[in-house]
């Protein structure tokens, strides 16, 4: 089994804490989603006749696309990729693109899925932010995807950022779960390099993040999340009962995945590869017939510390079979031994042959993680 993401590296207005690669200008739109329809041919050996069953839109913004150009997209991947029938479709979208007439025309482009970028349900963050949408964007998109034939879709939502109250935290996730949204993805707000946050922190513009406020956010979340009957199947994810997103599980598990698109990574279960982030340079090489990636093998050793890694995240954990039977017996009983000490703080449990963190664990996922690295 295996997935395919799409870039689409275009947004309306640059987001202030946005470091994904995206370009304001649509000026080589077009042009662009011609040479991903090349590039899928030109990858169509990568995931070596696997079964296609997640294709992910992200960006970027590709809701800024016209429904049109998402279905001869998807057209062009079933020509040439294993596309399962039942194939998970997602889109990610803006409240601002999202009118009933755009809805409509996704959902028979073939969309069974949006992962839309709320942030937050109040004017202040959104303008501090530097989103496009409003307020009242935000909650009419969520009843309008509904009535066009969405059962299934995300939220993201910001916290620890200064604008946010505990109180409007609190009003935002409460929102989220009166309006039955299946599945919420919260992250924590973070100072990236290059950012214009990071200029404003820089200059003294703004305050830097108080990151007590956003372990208290996160604190909450998880209580209010458990209190709704959402699953805490990721550190950044929740979702009701059978709404987990089976694109970024794919992720989590270590199955193959294609990426299309400047800035978009592969891989194959032995390497990973990453396509360019240059617009323009993307294109003069697809024309060129070539594309413009990097690659890097993966060692054995790195192999065990990404899966340690990314399993560690999940409410699964880490399977010591599989590492025994991945990486060797001594790989085993090393990481188990290591692991004793988080265990004897609070912070990992050892059940059912998995190593998995607690909540109190979740606080400190990335260290943990380094600290069990090979």
């Amino acid at each position: 089994m295996a997935g395919i993401y799409l870039h689409i590296p275009f947004c309306k207005k640059a987001c202030h804490y946005c470091n994904f690669h995206f370009s304001t200008s649509v000026h080589h739109r077009d042009e662009l989603v011609a040479c991903l329809h090349v590039e899928a041919e030109m990858q169509k050996t990568y995931l070596e006749g696997a079964a296609v069953e997640t294709i992910y839109f992200g960006g970027g913004t590709p809701s800024i696309l016209a429904a049109g150009a998402i279905r001869n997209l998807l057209d062009t991947l079933r020509e040439h990729y294993n596309v399962s029938a039942d194939a998970e479709v997602t889109l990610e979208a803006n409240p601002d693109d999202l009118s009933p007439e755009n809805l409509r025309a996704f959902r028979e482009a073939g969309v069974n899925r949006l992962s839309i970028g709320i942030q937050s349900f109040f004017e202040e963050d959104l303008r501090w932010m530097n989103r496009a949408h409003s307020a009242a964007q935000a909650v009419n998109c969520l009843q309008q995807a509904r009535e066009a034939g969405f059962d299934n879709f995300s939220i993201d939502l910001i916290y620890g950022g200064p604008t946010l109250t505990d109180e409007h935290w609190q009003a935002n996730v409460a929102k989220a779960v009166a309006l039955g949204v299946p599945h919420i993805s919260c992250y924590a707000l973070t100072v990236e390099p290059g950012t214009a946050l990071d200029h404003f922190i820089r200059h003294k513009k703004v305050p830097p993040i108080d990151s007590d406020r956003a372990a208290r956010h996160f604190e909450q979340l998880m209580s209010w999340m458990e209190e709704a009957g959402y699953e805490h199947y990721e550190i950044s994810n929740f979702a009701l009962p059978g709404k987990r997103s089976r694109h970024n599980s794919s992720y989590w598990q270590g199955k193959p995945y294609l990426g299309l698109g400047p800035s978009a990574h592969s891989f194959n279960g032995r390497s990973r590869q990453w396509n360019i982030a240059n617009n323009a340079v993307y294109i003069q090489q697809i024309k060129k017939g070539t594309v413009p990636y990097e690659e890097e093998v993966l060692s054995p050793q790195m192999a065990l510390n990404e899966y340690i890694m990314i399993s560690l995240r999940t409410d699964t954990g880490c399977s010591l079979e599989k590492v025994a039977a991945g990486f060797g017996d001594d790989q085993e009983r090393q990481l188990r031994r290591a692991g004793e000490k988080f265990i004897a703080k609070g912070w990992m449990k050892q059940e059912n042959g998995h190593l998995r963190l607690t909540r109190e664990g979740r606080f400190f996922a990335d260290g943990i993680a380094a600290a069990l690295f090979f």
